[in-house]
């Protein structure tokens, strides 16, 4: 009888640990191309495994704390080491940057560098427009959109090219 109840007390728990884990590493999640185009290694990969099953578990603890009224949840301070949560629209909470090319434009394609007079390089990413007349220094405007993505703008007739800054 004693080792009925063992069997069946050991049963018991690896269900419950199958139950309570049911992270899948990222070499599982992703196919061969992905994970080569992520580029991580080795031990980049085991650590955020390991970060992210971390997380897995204290989502439940988390989903506890949520359904609690909110003035029993106390805010605790981040610790030193851990950042300040990211803004909600990565890209958005910061502004336009209007300025003046350095030079004339006749137009962009992928790998076009604009040099602006604040100092400000962007290269273009996406797109690509022939201007039927060379502008000298027109007045530009980047753009933030959403995920850290930036267009830039020559004038709102015109299509945006997808841009990224170099420095």
């Amino acid at each position: 009888m004693r080792r009925f109840l063992l069997s069946a007390l050991l049963v018991a728990s690896s269900f419950a640990a199958t139950a309570q884990d049911r992270f899948v590493p990222v070499e599982q999640r992703l196919n061969a191309a992905q994970l080569a185009e992520v580029g991580l290694s080795p031990a980049q990969l085991q650590a955020l495994n390991r970060v992210l099953r971390e997380a897995e578990r204290a989502a439940p603890a988390s989903a506890a704390l949520a359904a609690q009224p909110a003035a029993a949840v106390p805010a605790a301070p981040l610790p030193a080491n851990v950042p300040a949560p990211a803004a909600m629209h990565l890209g958005l909470e910061e502004g336009p940057v209007t300025a003046r090319v350095v030079g004339d434009v006749a137009g962009w394609e992928p790998g076009t560098v604009f040099t602006l007079d604040n100092g400000q390089q962007w290269q273009v990413m996406k797109g690509q427009m022939k201007l039927r007349k060379t502008v000298q220094a027109p007045q530009i405007e980047v753009i933030p959109g959403i995920a850290g993505r930036w267009f830039l703008q020559v004038d709102e007739d015109l299509p945006k090219a997808r841009v990224f800054r170099l420095r």
